[in-house]
C-alpha cells in the first residue's frame, strides 16, 4: 500500500459505515520518460525550480537525470510506503530523507541559481531561464530532452524541451529535481537566516510569513531581498529602495524611483 503523505485517513468508529475512499495521490512514475525514450531520447533531464515567489533569496533550479531504475522509497506509517512525488506533497523530514538518497540513485544532477540582484535586473522569467541553463550546463552529460513542469517553455533554444502540467507528480525525473531544489534552497536560506535572525528565513525560506513581514517593516530589506518586488510599495519608510526596470531600455536597465 503506498501514499505520498501517509496516515491521513481517519479510522472508522465501530458500527459506522466506512468513509468513502479518498482519491489516490499522484506518485511519480516514468510515463512521460517512457514516451520520450520511445521517440529516441536516451538522457532525459527533469527540471524544477523553487523560490520563484519568495521576497528574499535566489531562485534555484535543479536538473536531474535518472537511470530509469525503480525510484527510492521511504518507510511510512504502518505498512505504508512513501514514494517520490512533488516536494510540496512531502513533509520536511521526508524531503530531507529523499535528498540524502537521491544523489547516489540518480545518474547525475546539478543546480543553478539566480541571485536577487539578477532577478531585479532582468526579471523573473529571464532569471529563471538563466538558472535553468546553469543547472543543465553543469550536468556531466548533455540531455537529449529537458522535461519542464508546467505549460510554458521558459528555456527555448538550443534545448529540446517537453512541457507537462503536473510533471512534478507524474515524472520521476522532475519529482527528484523538485525535492533536491527545495532542500538545497531551504538549507541555503537557513544559512542566510543565521546572519539575519529576525526575518525567520530558516522557517519561511524568504516567503512572506508574519515574522518576515514584521522584520521588514521594522528594519527594512536585507542584501538578500528582491528590491523590484511590490511588497516595498506597502512599506512607506522603505519605499525609496524599490527598483524599477525601464521596459523600453532593455533587460539590463534599472532605475531607483
Amino acid at each position: 500500500m503506498t501514499d505520498a503523505l501517509p496516515g491521513f485517513e481517519p479510522g472508522a468508529e465501530p458500527g459506522t459505515a466506512p468513509a468513502p475512499a479518498a482519491p489516490p495521490r499522484r506518485v511519480a512514475g516514468y510515463e512521460i520518460e517512457d514516451e520520450l525514450r520511445a521517440a529516441g531520447a536516451v538522457h532525459v533531464a527533469g527540471v524544477d525550480e523553487v523560490g520563484r515567489g519568495a521576497w528574499a533569496g535566489p531562485v534555484v533550479v535543479c536538473a536531474a537525470v535518472t537511470a530509469f531504475g525503480p525510484p527510492p522509497e521511504l518507510p511510512g506509517r504502518g505498512q505504508r510506503t512513501v514514494r517520490l512525488t512533488d516536494s510540496k506533497l512531502l513533509g520536511p523530514a521526508q524531503r530531507e530523507a529523499f535528498a540524502e538518497v537521491l544523489p547516489d540513485w540518480l545518474t547525475c544532477h546539478a543546480y543553478g541559481a539566480s541571485a536577487p540582484e539578477e532577478i531585479d535586473e532582468v526579471g523573473m522569467t529571464e532569471a529563471l531561464r538563466r538558472a535553468a541553463c546553469r543547472a543543465l550546463e553543469a550536468l556531466p552529460l548533455r540531455p537529449d530532452v529537458v522535461l519542464l513542469d508546467g505549460a510554458h517553455d521558459f528555456l527555448g533554444r538550443p534545448w529540446r524541451v517537453r512541457c507537462e502540467v503536473k510533471a512534478d507528480q507524474r515524472s520521476v525525473s522532475v519529482a527528484a529535481a523538485s525535492v533536491l531544489a527545495k532542500v538545497h534552497r531551504d538549507r541555503l536560506m537557513a544559512e542566510i537566516g543565521e546572519e539575519h535572525p529576525a526575518y525567520g528565513f530558516a522557517a519561511n525560506a524568504g516567503y512572506p510569513s508574519p515574522v518576515h513581514q514584521q522584520a521588514l517593516a521594522e528594519a527594512g530589506p536585507t542584501p538578500h531581498h528582491r528590491l523590484s518586488w511590490s511588497y516595498l510599495d506597502d512599506l512607506p519608510q522603505w519605499r525609496h529602495l524599490r527598483k524599477h526596470r525601464d521596459p523600453l531600455a532593455g533587460s539590463g536597465q534599472m532605475t531607483l524611483l
